[in-house]
């Protein structure tokens, strides 16, 4: 079944202004969420998910009440809910398989809904913006198909990507929203930042570089953050990468040079003297095959249970 605004299917034959125009309550509450300041959100009961990482879970988690993610440039935000379950997923997508993706995100939350007879899927995106090479809409493009092609009907509730996201700085094209958070038992999506993107940041940002595809890192069931195994080849130049200065960094390595965060470049320096590190991951961090395994302590953070610390 096809994706819906307001119970009508929307028209993907016609270009995205249209949907906006004929929906104005989707602009106006894209409005209202960019209008909103950025909340910081502390380590205690967060999950934050990364680039091409997915996690899903319910409001009876005793562990988790926050899914989170940052950093969003023409990269989006996926907001997946059921009204019934309450089962939640929070995805950062970049392009790189949208139709994979929204299939794998959709089977997750729904595998959380199946005993429940009533309630419907909403989805909420976030992020990109006009940028020179139009990759934000491109990918706005990509999920709207994706989720229109899925058998299950989607409500399309919250739709603040590209143009929708987007303000000008001296010339420049910026996102106005980089990240949000949504609160799993309150249903609510707000703006957000992140001070902690752990655990295992450099090793999950290590995966994305190599070219990793969505990977699911939660067990809602056991509450259990899940990192690996991950496995990839010794990264192509990366003496050259680490010898190169910001800007040719910033240049080559991100596709907004001129929209990414402060600390854009210094996290690409730590993920490849990470890489540089472990040219072998099968060797160095996973050689038992197994995942490293995070649990929620009393405190609320994430404390490992089994596998040996790098």
């Amino acid at each position: 079944m096809p994706l819906l605004v307001n119970g009508e299917r929307v028209d993907l034959s016609r270009p995205v202004g249209d949907l906006i125009r004929a929906h104005p309550h989707l602009e106006e509450k894209a409005k209202l969420l960019r209008n909103r300041p950025a909340q910081t959100v502390e380590p205690k009961g967060l999950l934050y998910v990364q680039q091409r990482e997915f996690a899903v879970t319910t409001p009876k988690d005793g562990s988790v009440s926050i899914l989170g993610s940052d950093d969003a440039t023409t990269c989006h935000i996926v907001v997946l809910r059921h009204t019934g379950s309450g089962a939640t997923c929070l995805t950062h997508c970049d392009g790189s398989d949208t139709e994979a993706e929204v299939s794998l995100i959709m089977s997750s939350v729904k595998s959380f809904s199946n005993t429940t007879g009533y309630g419907r899927l909403e989805v909420h995106l976030v992020g990109g913006f006009n940028d020179d090479r139009q990759l934000s809409q491109k990918l706005t493009n990509q999920l709207l198909r994706a989720f229109d092609l899925q058998p299950d009907d989607v409500h399309l509730v919250t739709f603040c990507v590209t143009e929708l996201n987007d303000r000008e700085e001296k010339d420049i094209h910026l996102p106005i929203i980089y990240g949000i958070a949504v609160n799993v038992k309150t249903a609510e999506i707000f703006p957000a930042t992140f001070p902690e993107k752990g655990p295992d940041e450099d090793l999950r940002s290590a995966h994305i570089l190599t070219g990793a595809r969505l990977t699911n890192i939660y067990d809602a069931k056991m509450e259990q953050l899940h990192i690996g195994p991950y496995f990839w080849r010794p990264f192509p130049h990366v003496d050259f990468w680490l010898e190169q200065d910001d800007k040719q960094i910033l240049q080559n390595l991100s596709t907004s040079p001129l929209a990414e965060p402060p600390h854009f470049v210094s996290h690409i320096r730590s993920t490849l003297t990470f890489l540089k590190e472990h040219p072998f991951p099968s060797r160095s961090l996973f050689p038992d095959r197994k995942p490293r395994i995070y649990k929620k302590n009393d405190e609320g953070l994430w404390e490992q249970v089994c596998s040996d610390r790098i």
